[in-house]
């Protein structure tokens, strides 16, 4: 790679450290390391012992789970049974501090036979690394220690610190990045390593998790008319979810997602209802997510969405009498948002444009993430930096390209210099 005439020596002698072999073994052991449906804990002990390796002043503890459920900011979709935390730290202290924020926790690799290559193991081909967690998350935290091992090898001492947050339980509600500030583990700024396609999301929306309940009346399939299909009246409910859709992302004025075609998506994840072929069916339950707008409350969400379902009940005479249940249940996610002109904005896209040669454009994303609990829990400002396109994540043969691993990888170790200092 050419270095780029804006790198000091130190910063190019840094970047030049980079290793991405080093990390692609290490994305190797984490993708084995599987931490679907809640159980993260050996992936969290490969970044222990990677963080111990590379002399990092470790913070390992049992999160106390019954305790964290009291919290009025805790959700989860999960019912784990343990939880790690687990933080590694390098830096004198006396500069400014700067936290990268990583989750181990993938979702499930869903029908396998959809998959080209094997979920649990990496795979590299045609330039990129593919397996279930690749792009959310495990390769972005490969970046994040591939930047400390860097900063190690270069002898780069920082005059503030530099903190990598590795945690549980980000796809079901936040569970471990929550837990890690309750800690105690703050900082001056921080970059959660979603993937963004390199670019600095400075606002994400969130998402509330939804159940209707539609009621019906039960009859034999032969005497259809003398029942009342659930299914038939959840019907109606679909269409208003789509009026509503529109007319929310219809009134978004946001700069951010100008050019976003769907920025507040409501999505039907699944619908059940109905137990016998030639019964007509008594009940029916929707359950997906809708989205949140940077600035706006979960309650109005909740409201504006409670009043499309009830209105669609006043119009018909059924539904009436027997008027859908609205459950709002599991992840509850917070939209964020920072300023586009933040200090830590203008840091990352300068370390970015220097240690790769392009400048990151800033954007809003759809996908809710922790950047809420840092930057509204914590009040750490935040953004959102790392490798990859969302579009590959939860879907089957999940990659990351190897180029993003390591562009990211650089820009991190600039940015981690220019925030927290160098000593000279």
């Amino acid at each position: 790679m050419t270095e780029p005439e804006d790198l000091s020596e130190i910063e190019a002698r840094a970047v030049g450290a980079v290793d991405l072999d080093w990390q692609l073994e290490l994305l190797h052991r984490l993708v084995a390391a599987r931490s679907d449906d809640g159980l993260e804990s050996a992936a969290q002990h490969t970044m222990s012992a990677v963080m111990r390796g590379l002399e990092l002043d470790l913070d390992e503890w049992e999160i106390d789970l019954d305790e964290l459920r009291r919290d009025p900011n805790h959700s989860e979709e999960i019912d784990r049974k343990e939880a790690l935390g687990l933080v590694g730290s390098m830096g004198t202290g006396e500069g400014r501090s700067l936290i990268l924020n990583g989750h181990v926790d993938v979702v499930g690799a869903g029908i396998e036979a959809d998959w080209t290559v094997p979920p649990w193991e990496l795979t590299r081909r045609d330039g990129r690394a593919y397996g279930r967690g690749a792009v959310d998350m495990k390769g972005a935290l490969t970046c994040a220690v591939g930047a400390v091992r860097a900063l190690r090898l270069a002898d780069v001492r920082l005059a503030g610190t530099l903190s990598i947050q590795s945690v549980v339980g980000e796809e079901d509600g936040g569970t471990g990045t929550l837990a890690t500030v309750r800690r105690g583990h703050t900082g001056d700024a921080a970059i959660v390593l979603e993937p963004t396609q390199l670019q600095i999301a400075a606002a994400h929306c969130g998402a509330l998790c939804f159940r209707i309940e539609v009621r019906g009346l039960a009859a034999h399939g032969c005497v259809r008319d003398e029942g009342v299909s659930a299914i038939d009246k959840a019907v109606p409910l679909l269409v208003a979810l789509r009026d509503l859709e529109a007319q929310r992302n219809a009134r978004l004025e946001h700069p951010l997602y100008r050019d976003t075609a769907n920025p507040l998506p409501i999505a039907v994840g699944t619908i059940q209802g109905g137990d016998w072929p030639s019964t007509v069916p008594d009940s029916v339950t929707l359950e997906g997510r809708c989205g949140v707008a940077p600035g706006e409350s979960l309650a109005s969400v909740r409201a504006e969405f409670e009043a499309a379902v009830a209105t669609v009940a006043a119009g018909d005479e059924w539904l009436r009498e027997h008027s859908p249940v609205v459950i709002w249940f599991g992840g509850r996610f917070e939209s964020a948002e920072i300023a586009p002109g933040s200090a830590i904005v203008k840091i990352l896209a300068g370390a970015a444009d220097c240690a790769t040669g392009v400048t990151p454009a800033v954007c809003g994303v759809t996908y809710g993430a922790d950047m809420r609990i840092l930057n509204n829990i914590a009040g750490i400002p935040t953004v959102m930096f790392g490798p990859g396109d969302v579009r590959q994540a939860h879907a089957p043969d999940e990659y990351v390209s190897l180029e993003d691993l390591a562009a990211c990888t650089r820009a991190l170790v600039v940015a981690a210099m220019r925030y927290c200092g160098v000593e000279t």
